[in-house]
């Protein structure tokens, strides 16, 4: 395996020890974006199908920029999980945002709406206007507008997994010119996704909040992104556990088959033990692995920065 960068090594450095050291004190990592982090409502005024104006009916995304890059950089929009019900904003938001950031990638953070409170279609809609958002205003946050890709931990690898899947071109006669815009990413890394919510392993808790107490069978098939891949579906990076049985690796296993069966590039990775529900993993021993793995997938792919 080819040798990471200075400023690579440095950055997962700095990121294991700070987690290390939170560990040692027996308490979480605090809140504590970093300074150049900007919150930016996805849409200007009320959000479509807002219930009321709350924080929980005003879906946003927090821009966070590499300190040193070559603009344009890649960009990665990162849905934290949380069953559709609450959101992992620090462990599977705001520190993969800042490890995202040590690569050179251009990363924003996601707060999407949440079930019981809001069902299927708004989940999917936020994460459409935040794939467009970033790539009508490329130019601004100093990103390419054909390297947008998708990660997503847990819930959110489902909601990344429909955004690959369920996307379109844009509506080309739409007077806001941010709906004009491709929902597609160009990649996409799913991180111990819900995949399937007609499947024996469905996470049945996801697929409440999602789509209520008892959905249309066709609309949870819809859902169920092994059933929708098709060629056009971008290049996908997934990793799981065996010993995961909140979410078990079978949803991954089911996505990938489905990939290979449709020839989209992809690759698995599935690790003998963790928790569900990781994150970064840096301290563990294994799945600890999983970011060295996608450092060297984006790679092969161009979406980093050659290497010093």
């Amino acid at each position: 395996m080819r040798k990471l960068g200075r400023a690579v090594r440095l950055g997962l450095l700095l990121l294991l020890w700070v987690t290390v050291s939170a560990e040692a004190n027996g308490q979480a990592r605090r809140e504590d974006p970093s300074a150049d982090s900007k919150t930016m409502p996805l849409w200007d005024g009320k959000a479509p199908g807002a219930e009321g104006e709350a924080d929980e009916d005003r879906p946003t995304l927090t821009f966070y920029p590499p300190s040193q890059s070559q603009s344009p950089t890649t960009a990665v929009i990162v849905m934290p999980g949380g069953s559709y019900g609450w959101l992992a904003t620090n462990h599977e938001g705001r520190q993969v945002a800042n490890w995202l950031n040590a690569m050179g990638i251009t990363a924003f953070v996601l707060k999407y709406r949440l079930g019981p409170k809001y069902h299927h279609p708004v989940e999917l809609g936020d994460a459409q206007r935040a794939i467009r958002l970033v790539r009508t205003r490329a130019k601004e946050f100093g990103v390419a507008p054909n390297k947008i890709g998708v990660l997503g931990f847990s819930a959110g690898g489902h909601l990344a997994s429909t955004t690959i899947t369920l996307f379109d071109g844009g509506n080309a006669r739409a007077t806001d010119p941010v709906d004009r815009a491709s929902s597609r990413p160009d990649f996409a890394v799913l991180a111990y996704p819900v995949i399937s919510l007609t499947a024996d392993y469905t996470h049945r808790l996801s697929r409440k909040n999602l789509l209520g107490e008892n959905p249309p069978s066709q609309l949870a098939k819809q859902l169920s992104s092994e059933l929708q891949a098709t060629s056009e579906t971008p290049p996908t990076f997934l990793f799981s556990s065996n010993s995961d049985t909140v979410v078990p690796p079978e949803n991954s296993v089911a996505f990938y088959l489905a990939l290979r069966k449709a020839g989209v590039p992809a690759e698995l990775h599935i690790f003998e033990k963790a928790e569900h529900g990781v994150g970064l993993g840096l301290n563990e021993p294994g799945i600890g692995q999983w970011g060295t793995l996608l450092i060297e997938w984006l790679r092969g792919r161009k979406l980093l920065p050659v290497a010093d």
